[in-house]
């Protein structure tokens, strides 16, 4: 056997470089890398030797790093990846937060910290954490639960087995999800005699799972004794590339589609029998089909409570659930018919049962007055001095968005409004509401526009959550990868203060004002943008906004467009209850009026079967 002698990390790195997609690129694009103690001797030396063949990106904050390379994973529907590297300690558990970003919303990404020392000869090293318990535990085990795959690289022989292993949970379908390989910073360094055969080109194919027979009959038996279905499209739909498959299957049999957060997109905003977002965050025509359906059939979608409204949307003790997904977990949730199957196989075997039957049509009315709505809490706000909305601020940016737009975002209330009344096209929408986590906006636009560099990115973010994590915006800069950044400034966490006083609370906490303070806030957010190189302007109303919209649409280097927004409003129409514990005991008569409105809401509540 002819071998070729290498350090652990140079291995591993050459490794990742020839692991390919079906299409012939690299499954990993590139390292993000903050380099420290842990990782700059060995990972660091080994990137430095391959950076023409897998190039390495240099980040501001490892958190968001990890960010970047999951928004690019999304957008390239989970058929590429990029892994992350850091220092042990810190560095390391910085990434928790992303990698458990990626782990709920089932995303790929190689998370590589460095670790302690394998031999323990210099124990404890800077940056150890030391369990009196356990010799064999690091801060990387904060890992292990947010991880689809975790392993310890302690020997430089571990990487024949790890990286296959982390290889095939980043490509299942059912399985996918963050990888970490915690690399001992000793065992980086230590050469070992690797098998040539080891660095061969591998191509991998993301399997497309079929029905079980049995599962199929019980769905097409379903199918064919219901009256009125609709599918809710989930995230699935996307990674599945179903997208046409959908729109064939529910013209073919006149089947309404509604939409959640990740599966928003699946089908344009315009298609006849797009009914819209499901939900809380949903619009009055979803949400009265998936009232009226007698079979909601879950297409991709793991039923998140912001889709089900905490499971009260799909209470009718006649109405069947089947949910057709890769993973039988999600299948086989609150005692639906359960499909395990690829999205786009499933349809077409459906499809194909079906034949030409139709089912009656859904109420055109529905969605020709929820179109209605929409368009009335986007328009333009008649001149005067009062702030605007950010529904306007979302009417802006949809009439200056083009088909190439891709609108994004992440907390707060962006999502919620975004989900409701944003007109999206076909792959224009990126929401990453699994989660929810503030401060992915900035770093996941440019994950965004690194995987499609035609596409018009523009990142909705609020001042709140732009404060959480704004670094990769100099980064983007550095980079000359340009989107746009819509920051509307409400002062505060507009969407939590109105969830606050909506279960009876007083306005505490959450916006600036009502915030323990000796010195009032006054952030100068475009000078803040400014600082870090982008262009930055402020839009005096929302007339103003679209014009530097339009304006920037051509820059080489990111802009952030700043506009004061009220904190109050939000889209009033559509929304369905949401399950959010509220005080059973208080000296508050708002509290116990909200406490006896949550009660009632409860008793809507769908139970798992």
């Amino acid at each position: 056997m002819t071998t070729i002698r290498l350090t652990a990390a140079q291995a591993m790195v050459r490794w990742l470089s020839v692991q390919m997609t079906a299409e012939g690129d690299r499954f990993i694009e590139g390292v993000w890398g903050i380099f420290g103690h842990g990782n700059v001797a060995g990972l660091g030396e080994a990137l430095h030797g391959i950076k023409d063949t897998l190039p390495t990106w240099r980040g501001h904050n490892e958190q968001t790093m990890a960010h970047t390379a999951i928004a690019y994973a999304k957008a390239h529907k989970r058929t590429r990846a990029m892994a992350v590297t850091t220092s042990i300690g810190p560095g390391a558990t910085n990434m928790v937060t992303a990698a458990a970003l990626a782990y709920v919303n089932r995303l790929p990404v190689l998370l590589i910290p460095g670790d302690v020392f394998a031999n323990r000869a210099p124990d404890p090293v800077l940056q150890q954490v030391e369990s009196f318990a356990d010799g064999t535990i690091s801060a990387n085990d904060c890992f292990r639960p947010v991880s689809r795959y975790f392993d310890r690289i302690s020997r430089p022989e571990h990487i024949l087995t790890a990286l296959p292993r982390a290889m095939r949970v980043m490509t299942d379908p059912a399985e996918c999800g963050p990888v970490t390989l915690a690399f001992c910073q000793d065992v980086q360094a230590e050469a070992y005699d690797y098998p040539e055969t080891f660095f061969t080109p591998k191509v991998w194919h993301i399997r497309r799972p079929a029905p079980d027979a049995q599962e199929l009959q019980t769905a097409i038996a379903a199918l064919q004794a219901a009256k009125a279905p609709v599918i809710v499209a989930g995230g699935g739909v996307i990674y599945s590339q179903a997208e046409a498959d959908l729109a064939a299957f529910a013209t073919a049999h006149n089947i309404p589609v509604v939409e959640t957060q990740a599966g928003k997109s699946a089908l344009p905003h315009d298609h006849a029998l797009n009914y819209g977002p499901v939900g809380v965050t949903g619009s009055s025509s979803a949400n009265i089909v998936c009232e009226t359906a007698d079979l909601v059939i879950g297409l991709g979608t793991r039923f998140q409570d912001f889709t089900t409204g905490s499971w009260s949307l799909f209470k009718h003790p006649n109405r069947k659930i089947l949910s057709i997904n890769v993973q039988p977990y999600d299948a086989a949730k609150h005692g639906a018919l359960a499909l395990v199957s690829d999205a786009k196989i499933a349809l077409q075997a459906l499809g194909l049962a079906l034949q030409s039957h139709k089912y009656a049509s859904p109420d055109a009315k529905l969605k020709a007055d929820w179109v209605a709505a929409k368009a009335a809490v986007k328009a333009t706000p008649a001149a005067g001095n009062h702030l605007p909305t950010d529904m306007q601020v979302v009417g802006a940016v949809q009439r200056a968005a083009t088909p190439q737009t891709v609108v994004m975002g992440a907390a707060g209330t962006m999502p919620g409004e975004l989900h409701k009344i944003w007109d999206a096209a076909q792959g224009g929408y990126h929401m990453e509401y699994g989660f929810s986590c503030m401060g992915y906006e900035v770093a996941g636009a440019l994950g965004i526009k690194m995987a499609r560099p035609h596409a018009d990115v523009i990142c909705m973010v609020g001042d709140g959550s732009y404060m959480m994590a704004n670094s990769e915006l100099a980064t983007a800069v550095m980079m000359g990868v340009p989107f746009i950044v819509v920051l509307t400034d409400n002062r505060g966490y507009g969407c939590i203060n109105r969830l606050q006083k909506h279960t009876g609370g007083a306005p505490f906490n959450n916006l600036l004002d009502d915030s323990y303070h000796v010195n009032a806030s006054a952030i100068d957010f475009v000078a803040h943008a400014a600082s870090m190189g982008a262009k930055a302007v402020k839009a005096n109303d929302i007339a103003d906004l679209e014009a530097k919209l339009h304006a920037a649409r051509d820059s080489a280097i990111p802009v952030v467009i700043v506009i004061d927004t009220d904190p109050a409003p939000s889209t009033a129409e559509g929304g369905t209850w949401w399950e959010v514990g509220v005080p059973e005991v208080s000296v508050r008569p708002a509290v116990n009026a909200a406490r006896k409105n949550y009660e009632t809401s409860k008793e809507k509540q769908r139970l798992a079967d």
